[in-house]
């Protein structure tokens, strides 16, 4: 009796412990569906499979493709988070990285600085020949991003260009696209996130970022505001999103979650931004910030 007395104990014991030290999402259970369409793609799954293997029972499906529209699938509570660079006044999002944007011409190109405004006037057609930056005498082959990856719609908003942009030739959908055609055109510019931009430039490939306003691109400019042309990474979700959702919306600000996202994106300032449903006027606003610092 005494000895089934001591196992008891024993038992109640390790039970008691467990559930003391059991982590808070121990019954946290589901699954979420995660919409999009642009390049983020490969980053969120990383950030799915992470949160996946620290919340046990739980899911993170995607739903990503070109014709995807992300933020009609949340409305619509087919999806459960969109992924974009836009607000959308029904929904609250959640900031969560910046995708810098870099201005990239060829290597043999003399021009190593501009300013916003003659990016604004390079890629709207108002300057024509890199003469009037004397930089020789080619023509300004300005290449185009197609609209659902997601750069160049950013690209046009962070310089208010939005609908402007004079291409010389056929968009491409893909960053390495757009680095072989700079690559090797003299005389071609275009626009690509960042971080594909300074991995071309450590794999040796021909092509320069330019600096703009005297701004080196870079994460900590890109971060800090003082690098302007860049996008947000936005999580879109409802109004009130279910336990599960703000679990991962949480996971993604984290420490570990803000590390995954780093190799591609520059991570947000962390605890710095709340999480907003975005004020009327970012509707007519593109260039209107999204989020505003805490007080």
């Amino acid at each position: 009796m005494r000895n089934l007395l001591r196992l008891l104990t024993v038992v109640v014991t390790i039970l008691t412990l467990a559930s003391t030290h059991s982590p808070s999402h121990a019954g946290l259970t589901g699954r979420i569906v995660v919409a999009g369409y642009g390049p983020e793609l490969p980053v969120m799954q990383d950030l799915g499979r992470a949160f996946e293997r620290s919340h046990p029972g739980t899911a993170i499906d995607f739903q990503w493709d070109k014709n995807v529209k992300a933020v009609e699938l949340v409305k619509g509570g087919d999806a459960t988070i969109a992924v974009t660079d836009r607000p959308d006044l029904a929904l609250k999002m959640t900031p969560v990285a910046w995708d810098g944007l870099a201005v990239v011409v060829n290597f043999a190109n003399p021009v190593r600085e501009v300013t916003t405004a003659q990016v604004k006037d390079l890629f709207t057609g108002k300057i024509t020949h890199w003469s009037d930056l004397d930089a020789g005498d080619q023509k300004v082959e300005v290449l185009a991003r197609t609209p659902e990856d997601n750069v160049q719609p950013g690209f046009e908003v962070s310089l208010g260009i939005t609908g402007r942009i004079r291409a010389s030739g056929k968009p491409v959908r893909t960053d390495e696209k757009a680095l072989r055609f700079v690559s090797g055109r003299d005389g071609a510019i275009t626009m690509i996130s960042l971080a594909s931009a300074l991995k071309a430039q450590e794999d040796g490939i021909p092509v320069r970022i330019l600096t703009v306003d005297k701004i080196e691109p870079g994460p900590p400019t890109v971060k800090s505001g003082a690098y302007k042309i860049r996008r947000p990474v936005l999580l879109l979700t409802k109004q009130q999103p279910d336990p599960l959702t703000e679990a991962f919306i949480k996971f993604a600000g984290s420490l570990e979650g803000q590390a995954i996202l780093q190799p591609t994106f520059v991570p947000h300032l962390s605890g710095q931004f709340e999480v907003l449903t975005p004020p009327a006027q970012l509707a007519d606003d593109p260039v209107a910030p999204v989020g505003r610092p805490r007080t």
